[in-house]
């Protein structure tokens, strides 16, 4: 059966060079952020975002017990104010919608705050450059995440970005993603 995950990581791995300014829009636990970490390297930027003072605290001390690169900024704020603390392009973009796992599940991803979070995302992104977001339908406001990011990522211009859809059909409850690639 597909694993979404590896398959994440195997769409991210083309567009990303040591060097390169990344982002992990929902940091949670730290899972992405330290894998981007070890992708970019020393010289290396990886800005990683969450609202929870546990998902700071848990990724801080995941990182250091596995020596990620010091390349790392862990931002406690809405990762719909990116462009305040991202200045320069990214070359990727990761979100993990829904809730951190092992942490309190109503506290979720809002749509509205993800709405604007893929905008600035999307006005970041460098030549080359990609965009995952996983959407969880499995509860509410997953769902309604999932429509809303479809009806705003399919009224972009294809000769603009390249966006995909990754999804199980015959599990309609399953994770899925997007995929947006600059062109």
């Amino acid at each position: 059966m597909i694993d979404l995950l590896t398959l994440h990581k195997q769409f991210l791995l083309p567009h990303i060079k040591e060097g390169d300014t990344v982002a992990d829009f929902t940091m949670g636990n730290g899972h992405d952020t330290l894998w981007l970490s070890q992708q970019v390297g020393e010289n290396g930027k990886v800005y990683a975002f969450d609202i929870q003072a546990q998902a700071i605290e848990s990724t801080s001390k995941f990182l250091e017990e596995n020596s990620a690169p010091k390349n790392y900024t862990l931002i406690h704020d809405s990762h719909a104010n990116a462009k305040e603390h991202i200045k320069e392009k990214i070359k990727a973009g990761v979100f993990n919608l829904g809730y951190l796992p092992g942490g309190d599940k109503s506290i979720t991803t809002k749509r509205d705050s993800t709405l604007l979070a893929v905008e600035a995302a999307i006005e970041l992104l460098d030549k080359d450059g990609i965009v995952l977001i996983a959407v969880y339908p499995g509860h509410d406001e997953g769902t309604v995440e999932g429509n809303l990011l479809y009806e705003m990522l399919s009224q972009i211009s294809r000769f603009k970005l390249c966006i995909s859809q990754f999804k199980i059909i015959n599990s309609p409850t399953s994770p899925f993603f997007y995929m947006i690639e600059s062109k």
